[in-house]
């Protein structure tokens, strides 16, 4: 009786876990999902529906060992796949029910994105009741790690520092202009953009980004991202447009050209906000003050101060007056290929100095015009900001 009464109890459970797990496919729109997959079947970018089993096998049961990143959207896993692949695998905070059409829409895209600096979508799993998404793995942490921690700031040099911001602007405009749908990233920042083995920028962290409808340019959107990365007028309007992207991306630069944080609470109020004390920096024609230490030993002071001036267009306050992120990409590679001058060669003394970190002249900005729609998005109409505290 005993034995029997276990093995009932046992079936029991079991059956209560598969309808379990039914139940939560359905609601985060498997059924949806795997329609629009086999219309894939023949691409070889179809992202894999993956089975929770699957999942906890890859992560020895969410080991809090395999543990790589924690942020403000949820935490992220190391795995390994039965075919011996290593992949990132993140369990996220929250879901919003009304939002599962557009979470099915994003899988569906990212995991047909193919650019060598965008983390690539590999899967999902839809049988817990917060979809689990599987990407890639990227092994060399964050771009925030190098910036920020003093154990890893001089190992990645200023001419390498740059074609990280290269990388990371031409996948933005990847993302904005060439993606078969435009998709803004909304919380472009160093803790979401990891290194691999040979130091390659891979833009990831999806779980604010947004998909935009082909005839519109901007979405009207509860605002969510990270404080002191926020572009101020999608703060104000609530208006989220690529431009957004365009001023998180200049606060990245501002991070890499002087080593600082974008928000320090423990420094003088003036220095509180990294944007802030930049640009009064450049107004006062003090950018040597403020650059790192060995970027400064680094690079070339011309360089360095064509970089500061290109950061100061993507802050500026209207959206409209920014650069798009393609100008930026093409900027950038063009000041890769100056050539090198020894910044300690140069006499700070010098009238050379005070003109090469002078004021960008009026040829210098663009004239960028974008036309306003309106599109509804149907999340809450309330404010969601994060801090940065990592992936």
């Amino acid at each position: 009786m005993l034995i029997c009464s276990s093995w009932l109890y046992l079936i029991v459970k079991q059956r209560k876990l598969i309808r379990l797990k039914e139940k939560f496919f359905q609601q985060n729109g498997g059924f949806i999902l795997q329609q629009q997959l086999s219309r894939q079947e023949s691409s070889n970018e179809t992202a894999k529906i993956f089975t929770t089993e699957e999942l906890k096998k890859a992560t020895n049961n969410y080991d809090d060992a395999l543990i790589i990143g924690r942020g403000g959207f949820g935490t992220v896993y190391k795995g390994i796949l039965p075919d011996n692949r290593i992949v990132a695998i993140k369990k996220s905070k929250i879901v919003d029910e009304s939002q599962i059409e557009q979470f099915i829409n994003e899988v569906l895209v990212l995991s047909q994105i193919n650019h060598r600096n965008v983390v690539k979508l590999l899967g999902c799993c839809l049988e817990t009741p917060v979809p689990l998404l599987v990407y890639e793995f990227v092994p060399n942490g964050t771009l925030f790690e190098y910036i920020h921690h003093e154990n890893k700031v001089s190992i990645v040099s200023w001419e390498t520092c740059l074609r990280i911001a290269t990388e990371v602007a031409e996948a933005l405009s990847y993302l904005h202009s060439a993606a078969s749908t435009p998709i803004i990233h909304r919380d472009v920042k160093p803790s979401n953009i990891l290194l691999d083995s040979s130091y390659t920028a891979k833009v990831s962290d999806f779980g604010a980004s947004r998909l935009v409808p082909l005839d519109q340019t901007e979405l009207a959107t509860m605002v969510q991202g990270t404080i002191g990365y926020l572009d101020p007028e999608y703060l104000h309007t609530s208006q989220l447009t690529e431009k957004s992207d365009v001023y998180s991306f200049g606060v990245v630069l501002v991070e890499l050209l002087t080593g600082r944080k974008a928000l320090s609470f423990d420094k003088p109020e003036v220095e509180r906000s990294l944007v802030t004390y930049f640009l009064l920096s450049l107004k006062e024609n003090r950018l040597s003050e403020v650059l790192e230490k060995h970027i400064a030993n680094e690079g070339n002071a011309e360089q360095l101060k064509e970089v500061a001036n290109l950061a100061k267009k993507c802050l500026r306050l209207k959206g409209e007056d920014r650069p798009t992120m393609k100008e930026v990409a093409t900027e950038l590679e063009g000041l890769r290929k100056m050539e090198k001058h020894s910044w300690v060669n140069v006499d700070p003394n010098s009238e050379e100095i005070e003109h090469l970190l002078g004021e960008t002249s009026d040829s210098s900005k663009y004239d960028v015009r974008n036309k306003s729609t309106n599109a509804y998005d149907s999340v809450r109409d309330h404010v969601v900001l994060d801090f940065d505290d990592g992936r």
